[in-house]
């Protein structure tokens, strides 16, 4: 249940991200509720999931998974540039996530 935890807090990590740029700084009701309920869920889960994995192999992944997905959401909803340099930077991240995961033993 560790690596479900863990991908969840990831994703809502992504949620508080895309949601805290649509607050406009905090100026906007519901994006900062939004982005405030996700971080407290985000956090949490990856509380539970450190209980078992270790803490360098659920934080990579927990901030790879929210780098990359709001890297994915830049681009699908916010118009963000799409360059060569930027899909290796996410590539490589994605190849780091994958690692750590392989190398961590659980």
């Amino acid at each position: 249940m560790a690596w479900f935890y863990l991908l969840v807090a990831g994703i809502l990590e992504v949620v508080w991200a895309y949601a805290m740029k649509k607050s406009a700084g905090f100026t906007i009701l519901t994006p900062s509720i939004v982005t405030i309920v996700a971080m407290i869920g985000s956090f949490a889960l990856l509380a539970i999931a450190m209980r078992s994995l270790p803490l360098g192999t659920a934080y990579t992944i927990w901030t790879g998974i929210g780098a990359v997905g709001a890297f994915v959401l830049g681009i699908a909803f916010l118009g963000e540039a799409v360059t060569p340099l930027r899909i290796i930077a996410a590539i490589l991240i994605i190849s780091g996530i994958i690692a750590m995961k392989l190398g961590s033993g659980h």
